[in-house]
Formats: structure tokens, C-alpha cells, sequence
């Protein structure tokens, strides 16, 4: 309003103001429309099971933001005929917790109705505010369902952990983040198909979003108010608008195809070549496109072997904790991790002896004639075992004894002389010396080798 305008006249509101977010317009108001989470939601699975029937008891939903917590236990909510109760770990202190816990129990023997009060992110109470729960779920008054994106066996007392069923939920699959984006475009409480969106744009949305439904739905909405409608009315969305609503370039990678081959034997054949550089490039192409980092973490620990071996034995045991600390700590932090054991084990020596070694040793067993174990070292008394003895290799000096163990010369393992495997190779130069017979340098045929 100004000097100028007319009493009578308002002011146009804006698109889109005066409504909920589309995110909480679309969340699902039953069961059959939840997506996702069939390890826990399908017809035969104990959750649903328990909430058909209305038999829940205290649950604790675990998993990353976005999955579906808040959205299960309101269906649960609905569900029920029981008295629903809600409150959050930011908000409740023991004070309000303790209003709402008495009024429960005073509805319960006032009404014999149950209570089910679920609290949205539980890991933020601390011991006092969770102990403070433990004496009405021992006596039933309320039923707890707790939300939250921290493993609940490290930030929720043992005591309520017990007394509560622990689910995880698990990030929506790129297919189930497509169908929540096409339901919202279609649904009446949505975009009204008032919105149209392109394969191509609705693929990028569902793989940058990483699995957060919330996410997706968000960015679905920002790109739908911000692009004027076509000449029919209708906003038509492309990658284009949907890389500038989640600020995130689109790159060339597919998930199980061409690319997603190709990019992961750049990055091993890059660690393998000494180039960290190469190496680290790779790897940020597949953290940005949304590569899973455990797939990446796998596939260090099986070079780390393969590649180099006892050259540096340290390689595997970085690449075995870097798979934990993955694990453990996920995305985005799991690509210092990723980044530190990527750069190693690129700059560490290289030797292939031990890979070569066993798929020589498995060329002969599955070709070649299966070797006897010498009597010697056969387990336990037996009738043909014969006058030679098992000599015990510590008692000899250095820990060495001059013994048959497998009756072929043949040389399967040729340490290299790269890092500590130079020193190994020195250590089995010399065992060779002490023995009467030297086993051949070079490895023998035993029969046909494949193609």
C-alpha cells in the first residue's frame, strides 16, 4: 500500500505462499502409500505386522534424514486408537517431558487408554531427560517412538534400549525417490500436474539427493516456483532447472553402466600406476556423482592385496580401516578417509607376487595332478605314515629346519624386490641356501593352462 492505491485494492500473493511445504503436503497419511523400506515395511515383516494389528510397542527408528521416521511414526499415529503424543529432543526439557508423562498416566486410569508419545530426534536428550522415561514404558503408560539419525547403541541409554525395538531405516533407492517426485507432480495436494519434469531431470534430482526424500521434494518445489510456465501454463522442468535448484552440476555417470565401469578402472588402474593425482581425481568424480564409498572402500582393500601386496603389508591394514572408518562415519567426511588411504597406497610400492602367486597355485589344482601331503606332515597316527618325523621348525637354528612340504620344486611365490618385499625375497634366498635340494627359479608346467 501506498498514497496512491485504491482502499479496496490487496496485494497479489505470491505463488506458493500461504501453503505448507510440498514435503509435508505429499507425506504419506497410510501404510500403502509409504515408499521405500520393505526390509521392515513389507506385508510379511514384524513392524507392519505390529502396527496393522495394533500391537506396536516402544520402537526406535534409526537412519539418515530424509528416509521416512517423522512420516512412520505419524502413520503409526493414524493407525492406532490409541492417544498420540509428540514432542522433540531440542525442545522438551524434564520439565515438559514430565507434564506430558503424567498426563499420560493419569489418561490411562481415567480412560484405560494407552499413549504413544514419539519423540523426534532422542539422541539430543540427555541421561537425565532419558532416565526420566524409563519408569512409565517399565509400567506402560506411554509407548515410546523415538526418531533419530545416530546409532542409538551409542547416544541412547542401554536401559531404554532394551525396552524399545531398534529399526533402521535405510536411504531411498534412486527408483523410490523417482516414484515420491512423480506422485508429487500428479497428487492434487501437490503440483496438480501444473508441473512437468523430463527423465533426464528427475534421474539427476534422485541421485543427488542421496536418498533424502525431504531432499528431493524440496528442490522439486524450488525449481517449480522459480521457472515461469510455458506458453500452455504448465512449467516444464528440465536438468537444467533442477541442477540450479539443488546447486549441484549434473556429471556424466551412471550407477551400473558404462560409466560407472569406467570411472572405477580409471581410479584402480590410476592407484596401481603410482599417480595419486589421477587417482584422487577419480575419486571425487564418484564422491560427487553419488557413488556408494563403501563400493569404493572394497575396491582399495582388493588392491591393496592385489597390487602391493607384502611390498608395504602396512596397504591392507590402512585400506581395512578405512572400509570401518566409512562405515562408521559415512558421508561427507568419509572422503578424507577415502582421499588419505587413495593417496597411500598410490605413493606405496607396488608388487603383484602374491596374486600371481595364488592363481599359479590354483592353475595346478584345478589343471594338474593333486599333490599328496607328505606323511610327515600328516595329522595324527595312521598305519602308512612311516619312520620320518615331523621336525619342529623352531627347533632348528633360525628357526629353520631343511624339510619337504609340498613334493613339487616348483616356484609359485617370487617376491619382488620392491619396499619390504626385497627383504623377504633376501630372507627366502637364503632358506634356499640351507637346503640341500635348491628349489628351481623357474615355475614348471603342470598340465594345460586356460585361455
Amino acid at each position: 500500500m501506498d498514497l496512491f492505491s485504491h482502499p479496496s485494492e490487496k496485494p497479489k500473493p505470491k505463488a506458493g505462499a500461504g501453503t505448507a511445504p510440498l514435503a509435508a503436503r505429499m507425506r504419506p497419511k497410510n501404510l500403502e502409500d509409504m515408499v521405500g523400506q520393505e526390509h521392515i515395511l513389507a506385508d510379511d515383516k514384524l513392524l507392519r505386522r505390529a502396527i496393522e494389528a495394533d500391537r506396536i510397542s516402544s520402537i526406535i527408528l534409526y537412519g539418515p534424514p530424509g528416509c521416512g521416521k517423522t512420516t512412520l511414526a505419524e502413520v503409526i499415529a493414524k493407525t492406532t486408537d490409541r492417544r498420540f503424543e509428540r514432542t522433540s529432543g531440542v525442545l522438551a526439557n524434564v520439565s515438559i517431558l514430565r507434564k506430558i508423562l503424567e498426563a499420560s498416566s493419569h489418561w490411562k486410569k481415567m480412560k484405560g487408554q494407552d499413549t504413544i508419545l514419539f519423540i523426534d530426534e532422542i539422541h539430543r536428550f540427555n541421561k537425565s531427560q532419558q532416565d526420566v522415561l524409563l519408569p512409565y514404558v517399565e509400567n506402560g503408560d506411554i509407548i515410546i517412538i523415538g526418531a533419530t539419525t545416530h546409532n542409538p547403541f551409542f547416544f541412547i541409554n542401554t536401559p531404554l534400549n532394551s525396552r524399545s525395538q531398534i529399526f533402521q531405516l535405510q536411504p531411498l533407492s534412486e527408483e523410490s525417490i523417482i516414484k515420491v517426485l512423480t506422485r508429487a507432480l500428479k497428487a492434487p495436494q501437490g503440483l496438480n500436474n501444473l508441473v512437468t519434469a523430463d527423465n533426464e531431470a528427475l534421474q539427476h534430482l534422485a541421485s543427488v539427493c542421496e536418498g533424502d526424500a525431504r531432499r528431493s521434494l524440496n528442490a522439486l518445489e524450488i525449481a517449480a516456483l522459480t521457472t515461469p510456465p510455458g506458453d500452455d501454463g504448465i512449467v516444464h522442468l528440465t536438468k537444467y532447472e533442477i541442477e540450479e535448484s539443488v546447486q549441484k552440476k549434473a556429471v556424466n555417470y551412471d550407477h551400473d553402466e558404462d560409466e560407472h565401469y569406467d570411472t572405477i578402472s580409471a581410479f584402480i588402474k590410476s592407484v596401481r600406476g603410482s599417480d595419486p593425482n589421477a587417482a584422487v581425481y577419480w575419486l571425487a568424480k564418484m564422491l560427487y556423482a553419488g557413488e556408494d564409498p563403501r563400493f569404493i572402500a572394497r575396491r582399495l582393500m582388493i588392491l591393496a592385496s592385489e597390487d602391493i601386496g607384502n611390498a608395504d603389508p602396512r596397504g591392507i591394514t590402512l585400506a581395512v580401516s578405512c572400509m570401518q572408518a566409512v562405515e562408521f562415519i559415512g558421508m561427507p567426511e568419509a572422503r578424507i578417509t577415502l582421499a588419505q588411504c587413495t593417496t597411500y597406497l598410490a605413493c606405496a610400492p607396488k608388487s603383484n607376487a602374491a596374486y600371481v602367486a595364488v592363481n599359479a597355485a590354483l592353475d595346478d589344482v584345478e589343471n594338474g595332478r593333486t599333490l599328496p601331503v607328505p606323511k610327515h606332515l600328516q595329522s595324527g597316527p595312521k598305519p602308512d605314515k612311516g619312520d620320518r618325523k615331523y621336525q619342529y621348525a623352531h627347533a632348528g637354528e633360525g628357526h629353520f629346519v631343511d624339510q619337504e612340504y609340498v613334493p613339487t620344486d616348483k616356484i609359485y611365490y617370487a617376491p619382488t624386490n620392491q619396499g619390504y618385499e626385497d627383504i623377504i625375497r633376501k630372507r627366502i634366498e637364503y632358506w634356499n641356501s640351507q637346503r640341500k635340494k635348491t628349489p628351481s627359479t623357474e615355475r614348471r608346467d603342470h598340465g594345460p593352462r586356460p585361455t
